[in-house]
């Protein structure tokens, strides 16, 4: 806790009343839900002055005491309790939310936070599609066609057709992402020349951080006997992939969470754009893609080590995602 960062975020969280918002900034309402207007927010705000913020990634601090209506935004928002409590809502949920605790709202999910008390910091810091997309993930991979499927849940969270999508992560106060955060705000509110990058760089570090808490600890704990695959978070679904690619086949999948195979299917194929099959060859790749650059391992081992038993199949897979053979991929690699 940097008790000289809250302090400063402090003066920034007063009380706002939504009348004067409303009449200052205007939004437009894009529909009803429960009987409640939902609000077009569609760039980031800067603190107390309302005026549109053109910068990519920008930071606000959640008004104490003060009524938020439902709305949308046309930008990714990360939303963190640095002290306290709050509850966030969606039309269909009630999300509370402790210190050290992260939700990531998809764009235009419709979402507002009950009013938070004296003593409670919430910060949002929203990042516009040109600051949040697959190819600011590039530095986990090894190549711009083979993504980790975890890293794709970033992509889908700032995809047009997101509407409803969010992930929450229960950090269990871990020192590095908390620091990570405080970093980013200690750059936001004292910037100098290189603050822009720093910030950008960060945001990257926080969000494979997350990732990597969410695989050791899963974001919603699974009910068995759940019906419906809405009640796990995709990102588990994403995870569980991811770590069991060499594998993983539907009908296991399915048992393990308790789904019909045909229904987690759709839902995956809703939720990410690619089959289950298309998932499982993009992990399996984009490993490949690690071994052949970093490893001198013949590529018929690497073929067998990532779940191909058919050698062939694989080169013919490989050349498909990544656009060459395994061969070229490996000369291009060694040669940086």
């Amino acid at each position: 806790m940097n008790t000289e960062i809250l302090e400063l975020l402090q003066q920034n969280n007063r009380t706002q009343s939504w009348d004067e918002v409303r009449e200052r900034f205007k939004p437009m309402i894009a529909k009803e839900v429960n009987g409640e207007p939902v609000y077009e927010f569609f760039e980031a705000l800067k603190d107390k002055s309302l005026k549109r913020n053109g910068q990519l990634i920008s930071i606000s601090t959640q008004p104490i005491n003060s009524f938020v209506p439902y709305h949308i935004h046309n930008y990714v928002e990360i939303m963190v309790v640095l002290l306290g409590h709050c509850i966030v809502r969606t039309p269909t949920e009630e999300i509370p939310m402790k210190q050290d605790e992260i939700i990531i709202m998809g764009n235009k999910t419709i979402h507002k936070v009950e009013p938070i008390s004296n003593g409670t910091i919430v910060i949002n810091i929203a990042m516009k599609k040109a600051a949040f997309s697959l190819n600011d993930l590039d530095f986990l991979t090894h190549s711009p066609n083979a993504k980790s499927v975890s890293s794709l849940m970033f992509s889908l969270l700032s995809s047009t057709n997101s509407h409803g999508a969010f992930n929450l992560f229960h950090t269990k106060h871990d020192p590095h992402v908390v620091n990570t955060i405080y970093d980013i705000i200690s750059e936001y509110y004292r910037p100098d020349s290189q603050s822009n990058q720093i910030i950008r760089l960060e945001i990257l570090e926080l969000l494979v951080r997350l990732v990597r808490g969410a695989g050791k600890n899963p974001v919603l704990q699974v009910q068995k006997s759940a019906q419906n695959v809405n009640e796990i978070d995709t990102l588990t679904l994403l995870l569980y992939i991811e770590k069991n690619f060499r594998t993983a086949n539907l009908d296991q999948m399915a048992k393990h969470f308790g789904f019909n195979p045909n229904y987690l299917s759709s839902y995956l194929k809703k939720k990410t754009g690619y089959t289950f099959i298309k998932l499982v060859h993009i992990q399996r790749i984009n490993t490949a893609a690690e071994y052949l650059a970093f490893t001198n391992a013949p590529i018929d081992k690497i073929s067998l080590e990532v779940g191909y038993e058919n050698p062939s199949y694989f080169y013919k897979v490989f050349k498909k995602f990544i656009g060459c053979s395994p061969a070229e991929y490996r000369k291009q690699a060694i040669k940086g």
